[in-house]
C-alpha cells in the first residue's frame, strides 16, 4: 500500500466516512474536517508512519493531496523547511 493509499485510508477510518468518500483530491472543507479532527488525523498518521510532522506544516494542510505529499516528503527524508517558511508566513503551500 502506497502513501496517498493509507493516508485516504486513516483519513477515511478517523473521520468515520463511507469508504470511496475520501480521494486524493479531496480538500478537508469539502469532507468536513475541522482543526479539532485534523489534530487526530495528524496523530494517527505520525503512529501509522512512525514519523513527525512540524505543528506549522500539519496547521497549513488542508487537502489530503498536500498531507501525502507532505509525508512523502518526511519519509523520503527530504528537506521541508520550505513548507514550514510557507506555513509561517500563511501563503498558501504550492505542492508540485
Amino acid at each position: 500500500m502506497d502513501v496517498s493509499d493509507k493516508v485516504v485510508e486513516i483519513i477515511t477510518r478517523e473521520q468515520h466516512l463511507e469508504p470511496g468518500t475520501v480521494t486524493i483530491d479531496s480538500t478537508f472543507d469539502q469532507l468536513g474536517i475541522d482543526s479539532l479532527d485534523g489534530v487526530n488525523i495528524l496523530f494517527a498518521l505520525e503512529e501509522e508512519f512512525k514519523i513527525d510532522i512540524p505543528d506549522s506544516v500539519a496547521h497549513n494542510m488542508k487537502s489530503v493531496r498536500q498531507v501525502v505529499d507532505s509525508l512523502t516528503r518526511v519519509i523520503e527524508g527530504k528537506d521541508i523547511s520550505d513548507l514550514v517558511i510557507l506555513a509561517k508566513s500563511g501563503a498558501p503551500a504550492r505542492i508540485n
